[in-house]
């Protein structure tokens, strides 16, 4: 499939945020923490408020390694919630919402009060999971 960017350069603010979510988590790697952030905003039933994120921080992944082996995956989630909200799919809209899920997804997550560890990352998960 072919990816919405090709790389992801985030804010300074989300570094600084995913800092903090590193040493919570003591997850090591930039791309896993926004994965998981990523996945928190799409869960999110409102679409994100379209506001301009600065690319000013040194951190900065190719699309290969933020998605991993599930870029194929995180892509469709992201065509399907632009879909759901009444989005276009092209190159340019999927390039925006993922950086707007992506910078909201790690402002959830860097502001839980609740998120302590690890632990509480798939607490949530399987808590938000539906249930068979």
């Amino acid at each position: 499939m072919e990816p919405p960017v090709d790389r992801i350069k985030l804010s300074q603010t989300a570094k600084d945020q995913l800092i903090k979510l590193k040493r919570i988590t003591k997850i090591d790697q930039w791309n896993t923490l926004c994965r998981w952030a990523l996945c928190r905003s799409l869960a999110e039933p409102s679409p994100p408020s379209p506001v301009p994120i600065p690319a000013d921080s040194n951190v900065e992944m190719s699309w290969q390694t933020f998605g991993g082996d599930m870029a194929d995956l995180l892509l469709l989630a992201l065509k399907q919630r632009c879909h759901t909200d009444g989005l276009p799919t092209d190159q340019e809209t999927l390039a925006t919402q993922l950086r707007l899920h992506l910078h909201r997804g790690i402002g959830y997550l860097a502001g839980d009060p609740t998120l302590k560890a690890i632990d509480h990352l798939l607490e949530k998960a399987v808590a938000a999971a539906p249930q068979a």
